[in-house]
């Protein structure tokens, strides 16, 4: 299983020790980055994600949470998001 799938993981975190880039080659010419070379599984990975629009969403708005999560402290219980949504 690619490292996309795990650092994607709804139950897994994007850590430094699963970075998904941590593979990443570059091939330079003339002393600037022309190509990338990344592991076969991650290729497959993003070719999947990329050929699926509901998995690209999804991913997305996973990434989204994250970045939510990293820069916001404030965390509500399930009443007062219940609350807020007007659901009870």
């Amino acid at each position: 299983m690619a490292r996309w799938d795990t650092a994607y993981s709804p139950e897994g975190t994007i850590t430094k020790e699963n970075d998904v880039f941590a593979q990443v080659q570059f091939i330079k010419e003339n002393d600037q980055d022309r190509f990338a070379v990344i592991p076969i599984d991650d290729y497959l990975f993003l070719k999947e994600l990329l050929n699926d629009e509901e998995k690209l969403a999804n991913y997305l708005d996973y990434l989204h949470m994250q970045n939510v999560k990293a820069t916001s402290n404030e965390r509500l219980s399930l009443a007062e998001v219940k609350q807020a949504l007007a659901l009870d």
